[in-house]
Protein backbone atom coordinates (compact mmCIF):
# COMPACT_ATOMS: atom_id res chain seq x y z
CA UNK A 1 0.00 0.00 0.00
CA UNK A 2 1.19 3.45 -1.27
CA UNK A 3 0.39 6.64 1.57
CA UNK A 4 0.27 9.69 -0.99
CA UNK A 5 -0.21 12.06 2.00
CA UNK A 6 3.42 13.32 1.15
CA UNK A 7 5.96 13.26 -0.98
CA UNK A 8 7.55 9.99 0.70
CA UNK A 9 4.85 8.30 -0.81
CA UNK A 10 6.05 5.52 1.81
CA UNK A 11 5.37 1.80 0.42
CA UNK A 12 3.43 0.07 3.36
CA UNK A 13 2.90 -3.73 4.32
CA UNK A 14 0.03 -4.78 6.25
CA UNK A 15 0.51 -3.08 9.78
CA UNK A 16 3.16 -1.13 9.02
CA UNK A 17 3.69 2.84 10.17
CA UNK A 18 5.26 5.30 7.53
CA UNK A 19 7.78 7.43 8.01
CA UNK A 20 5.81 9.67 9.37
CA UNK A 21 4.87 8.00 12.41
CA UNK A 22 1.46 8.68 12.28
CA UNK A 23 -0.10 6.75 9.25
CA UNK A 24 -0.22 2.91 8.69
CA UNK A 25 -1.35 0.25 6.65
CA UNK A 26 -4.45 -1.68 8.05
CA UNK A 27 -6.88 -4.10 6.49
CA UNK A 28 -5.79 -2.86 3.00
CA UNK A 29 -5.48 0.71 3.46
CA UNK A 30 -3.51 3.47 5.00
CA UNK A 31 -5.24 5.02 8.28
CA UNK A 32 -4.76 8.02 10.26
CA UNK A 33 -3.29 6.03 13.47
CA UNK A 34 -2.79 9.01 15.66
CA UNK A 35 -6.52 10.11 15.03
CA UNK A 36 -7.18 12.12 18.05
CA UNK A 37 -4.24 10.91 19.63
CA UNK A 38 -3.41 14.61 21.98
CA UNK A 39 0.19 14.39 23.45
CA UNK A 40 -0.32 18.13 24.24
CA UNK A 41 -2.92 20.72 25.27
CA UNK A 42 -2.49 24.50 26.27
CA UNK A 43 -4.17 27.81 25.83
CA UNK A 44 -1.87 29.83 24.15
CA UNK A 45 -1.53 33.65 23.53
CA UNK A 46 -2.50 33.59 19.57
CA UNK A 47 1.36 35.25 18.51
CA UNK A 48 3.03 32.55 19.75
CA UNK A 49 1.81 30.41 16.65
CA UNK A 50 2.94 32.70 15.53
CA UNK A 51 0.08 34.56 14.46
CA UNK A 52 0.77 38.66 14.31
CA UNK A 53 -1.78 39.53 11.99
CA UNK A 54 -4.93 37.26 13.09
CA UNK A 55 -7.05 38.37 15.92
CA UNK A 56 -4.24 39.68 18.00
CA UNK A 57 -4.79 39.75 21.40
CA UNK A 58 -6.71 36.82 21.75
CA UNK A 59 -5.94 33.15 22.50
CA UNK A 60 -6.43 29.80 20.89
CA UNK A 61 -6.50 26.48 22.56
CA UNK A 62 -3.36 24.82 20.96
CA UNK A 63 -3.10 20.80 20.54
CA UNK A 64 -0.65 18.24 19.15
CA UNK A 65 0.02 14.73 18.74
CA UNK A 66 2.75 12.57 18.24
CA UNK A 67 5.22 12.17 14.59
CA UNK A 68 6.28 13.96 11.19
CA UNK A 69 7.33 13.85 8.09
CA UNK A 70 10.15 15.57 8.13
CA UNK A 71 13.41 14.99 9.95
CA UNK A 72 14.97 18.41 11.04
CA UNK A 73 18.01 18.11 13.57
CA UNK A 74 17.17 21.35 14.99
CA UNK A 75 13.45 20.26 15.96
CA UNK A 76 12.33 22.43 17.99
CA UNK A 77 9.56 20.07 19.57
CA UNK A 78 11.44 17.13 18.84
CA UNK A 79 10.37 15.09 21.92
CA UNK A 80 7.01 14.14 20.00
CA UNK A 81 7.33 15.07 16.53
CA UNK A 82 10.31 12.52 16.24
CA UNK A 83 7.92 10.37 18.56
CA UNK A 84 5.70 7.11 17.26
CA UNK A 85 2.76 5.67 19.08
CA UNK A 86 4.91 3.99 21.90
CA UNK A 87 7.54 7.05 22.13
CA UNK A 88 5.28 9.46 24.19
CA UNK A 89 2.16 9.42 26.34
CA UNK A 90 -1.14 10.30 24.45
CA UNK A 91 -4.91 10.11 25.51
CA UNK A 92 -7.70 9.91 22.94
CA UNK A 93 -9.81 13.10 22.22
CA UNK A 94 -12.48 13.31 19.80
CA UNK A 95 -13.45 16.01 18.07
CA UNK A 96 -16.65 16.60 19.74
CA UNK A 97 -14.58 16.50 23.25
CA UNK A 98 -12.33 19.09 21.61
CA UNK A 99 -14.51 21.57 20.15
CA UNK A 100 -16.40 21.56 23.73
CA UNK A 101 -13.30 22.54 25.59
CA UNK A 102 -12.53 25.09 22.86
CA UNK A 103 -15.74 26.61 23.34
CA UNK A 104 -15.13 26.35 27.21
CA UNK A 105 -12.65 28.38 27.32
CA UNK A 106 -14.32 31.44 25.48
CA UNK A 107 -14.60 33.69 28.42
CA UNK A 108 -10.66 33.41 28.59
CA UNK A 109 -10.39 34.54 25.60
CA UNK A 110 -10.17 31.47 23.48
CA UNK A 111 -11.40 31.90 19.62
CA UNK A 112 -10.64 28.00 18.53
CA UNK A 113 -7.97 25.34 18.21
CA UNK A 114 -4.75 25.38 16.66
CA UNK A 115 -3.06 22.61 15.31
CA UNK A 116 0.26 22.37 16.17
CA UNK A 117 3.51 21.48 17.93
CA UNK A 118 3.86 18.51 15.88
CA UNK A 119 2.59 18.06 11.81
CA UNK A 120 -0.71 18.28 12.44
CA UNK A 121 -0.89 17.68 8.20
CA UNK A 122 -0.26 14.29 8.58
CA UNK A 123 -3.45 13.48 10.43
CA UNK A 124 -5.51 15.64 8.23
CA UNK A 125 -8.95 13.97 9.05
CA UNK A 126 -8.54 14.80 12.61
CA UNK A 127 -8.13 18.44 11.59
CA UNK A 128 -11.06 18.27 9.50
CA UNK A 129 -13.21 16.48 11.65
CA UNK A 130 -12.28 18.89 14.00
CA UNK A 131 -12.50 22.21 12.06
CA UNK A 132 -16.29 21.27 10.87
CA UNK A 133 -17.43 21.22 14.51
CA UNK A 134 -15.43 24.67 15.54
CA UNK A 135 -16.88 26.65 12.10
CA UNK A 136 -20.54 25.05 13.06
CA UNK A 137 -20.08 26.82 17.02
CA UNK A 138 -18.49 30.25 15.28
CA UNK A 139 -15.00 29.16 16.25
CA UNK A 140 -11.66 29.32 14.37
CA UNK A 141 -9.49 26.58 13.21
CA UNK A 142 -5.61 27.39 12.81
CA UNK A 143 -3.08 25.57 11.06
CA UNK A 144 0.70 25.69 12.37
CA UNK A 145 2.39 23.33 9.88
CA UNK A 146 5.52 22.35 7.25
CA UNK A 147 3.25 22.30 4.62
CA UNK A 148 5.10 18.83 3.11
CA UNK A 149 1.88 17.02 1.55
CA UNK A 150 0.30 16.16 -1.57
CA UNK A 151 -1.92 19.33 -3.94
CA UNK A 152 -4.81 16.77 -3.10
CA UNK A 153 -4.08 16.70 0.50
CA UNK A 154 -3.12 21.24 0.02
CA UNK A 155 -6.62 21.32 -1.62
CA UNK A 156 -8.97 19.93 0.80
CA UNK A 157 -7.27 21.00 4.11
CA UNK A 158 -6.86 24.89 2.94
CA UNK A 159 -10.30 25.88 2.06
CA UNK A 160 -11.27 24.86 6.09
CA UNK A 161 -8.67 26.92 7.68
CA UNK A 162 -9.22 30.07 9.01
CA UNK A 163 -5.58 31.16 9.66
CA UNK A 164 -2.22 29.45 9.43
CA UNK A 165 1.49 29.77 9.91
CA UNK A 166 4.01 28.05 7.38
CA UNK A 167 7.42 26.78 8.46
CA UNK A 168 9.07 27.50 5.03
CA UNK A 169 12.56 25.75 5.72
CA UNK A 170 14.67 27.12 3.53
CA UNK A 171 14.56 28.56 0.18
CA UNK A 172 16.42 24.98 -1.71
CA UNK A 173 15.68 22.11 -2.77
CA UNK A 174 19.33 20.66 -1.56
CA UNK A 175 18.06 21.89 1.67
CA UNK A 176 15.03 19.65 1.91
CA UNK A 177 16.13 17.19 0.92
CA UNK A 178 18.60 16.94 3.66
CA UNK A 179 15.11 17.34 5.54
CA UNK A 180 13.65 15.03 3.98
CA UNK A 181 11.21 16.86 2.45
CA UNK A 182 10.53 18.26 -1.07
CA UNK A 183 11.03 22.15 -1.68
CA UNK A 184 8.68 22.40 -4.53
CA UNK A 185 5.80 20.37 -2.59
CA UNK A 186 6.24 23.03 0.24
CA UNK A 187 5.94 26.08 -2.50
CA UNK A 188 3.22 24.80 -3.74
CA UNK A 189 1.46 24.56 -0.31
CA UNK A 190 1.93 28.28 0.20
CA UNK A 191 0.90 29.51 -3.78
CA UNK A 192 -2.53 27.75 -3.04
CA UNK A 193 -2.78 28.87 0.55
CA UNK A 194 -1.96 32.64 -0.56
CA UNK A 195 -4.33 32.62 -3.04
CA UNK A 196 -7.24 31.58 -0.87
CA UNK A 197 -9.27 32.90 1.61
CA UNK A 198 -6.94 31.58 4.37
CA UNK A 199 -4.93 33.91 6.33
CA UNK A 200 -1.09 33.03 5.67
CA UNK A 201 1.78 33.93 7.36
CA UNK A 202 5.40 32.26 7.10
CA UNK A 203 8.54 31.32 9.85
CA UNK A 204 11.54 30.71 8.86
CA UNK A 205 14.07 29.75 11.42
CA UNK A 206 17.05 30.52 10.96
CA UNK A 207 19.97 27.25 11.19
CA UNK A 208 23.40 28.07 10.43
CA UNK A 209 24.63 26.54 7.58
CA UNK A 210 20.75 26.08 6.27
CA UNK A 211 19.62 28.90 5.66
CA UNK A 212 21.45 31.90 6.92
CA UNK A 213 23.07 33.36 3.77
CA UNK A 214 21.57 36.99 2.63
CA UNK A 215 21.43 35.71 -1.30
CA UNK A 216 18.90 33.23 0.83
CA UNK A 217 16.90 35.23 2.35
CA UNK A 218 16.72 37.32 -0.69
CA UNK A 219 15.84 34.91 -2.92
CA UNK A 220 12.82 33.33 -0.76
CA UNK A 221 11.52 37.38 0.30
CA UNK A 222 11.67 37.90 -3.65
CA UNK A 223 9.49 34.52 -4.38
CA UNK A 224 7.04 35.39 -1.13
CA UNK A 225 6.06 39.29 -2.85
CA UNK A 226 5.76 37.73 -5.84
CA UNK A 227 2.45 35.88 -4.08
CA UNK A 228 1.92 38.86 -2.11
CA UNK A 229 4.00 41.54 -0.78
CA UNK A 230 1.28 41.92 2.47
CA UNK A 231 2.70 38.07 3.64
CA UNK A 232 4.06 38.65 7.25
CA UNK A 233 7.48 36.57 7.59
CA UNK A 234 8.45 35.68 10.56
CA UNK A 235 12.28 35.73 11.26
CA UNK A 236 13.17 33.65 14.09
CA UNK A 237 16.50 32.66 15.81
CA UNK A 238 16.73 29.31 16.42
CA UNK A 239 18.25 28.21 19.44
CA UNK A 240 20.24 24.62 19.95
CA UNK A 241 18.17 21.18 20.02
CA UNK A 242 17.67 17.95 19.34
CA UNK A 243 20.89 17.07 17.26
CA UNK A 244 22.06 20.50 17.21
CA UNK A 245 24.31 22.07 19.42
CA UNK A 246 26.47 24.82 19.56
CA UNK A 247 25.98 28.19 20.38
CA UNK A 248 22.71 30.35 18.38
CA UNK A 249 23.17 32.70 15.65
CA UNK A 250 24.24 36.19 16.60
CA UNK A 251 20.98 38.51 16.84
CA UNK A 252 22.49 41.21 14.62
CA UNK A 253 22.68 38.08 12.02
CA UNK A 254 19.17 37.51 12.30
CA UNK A 255 18.11 41.25 12.19
CA UNK A 256 20.35 42.19 9.14
CA UNK A 257 18.40 38.33 7.62
CA UNK A 258 15.35 40.45 8.51
CA UNK A 259 16.33 43.73 6.84
CA UNK A 260 16.83 41.83 3.44
CA UNK A 261 13.35 40.66 3.70
CA UNK A 262 12.15 43.87 4.27
CA UNK A 263 13.28 45.19 1.14
CA UNK A 264 10.94 42.93 -0.39
CA UNK A 265 8.09 42.61 2.16
CA UNK A 266 5.57 45.12 3.72
CA UNK A 267 5.67 42.85 7.55
CA UNK A 268 8.77 41.01 8.63
CA UNK A 269 8.71 40.28 12.59
CA UNK A 270 11.97 38.77 14.46
CA UNK A 271 11.84 36.15 16.99
CA UNK A 272 13.54 34.70 19.75
CA UNK A 273 15.81 37.98 19.80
Amino acid sequence: MKCTVCARECRLQEGQTGACGARKAEQGSVICANYGRITSLALDPIEKKPLARFLPGSRILSCGSYGCNLRCPFCQNYEISMAGEAGVPWREISPEELCKTAISLRPEGNTGVAFTYNEPLISFEFLLDTAELLHRNGMKAVLVSNGSVSREIAERVIPEIDAMNIDLKCFSEEGYRMLGGDFQQTLDFIEIAAGSRTHLELTTLIVPGLNDTEEMMEAEARWIAALDPEIPLHVTRCFPRYKVSGRPLETGRIRRLAEVASGFLSTVLIGNC
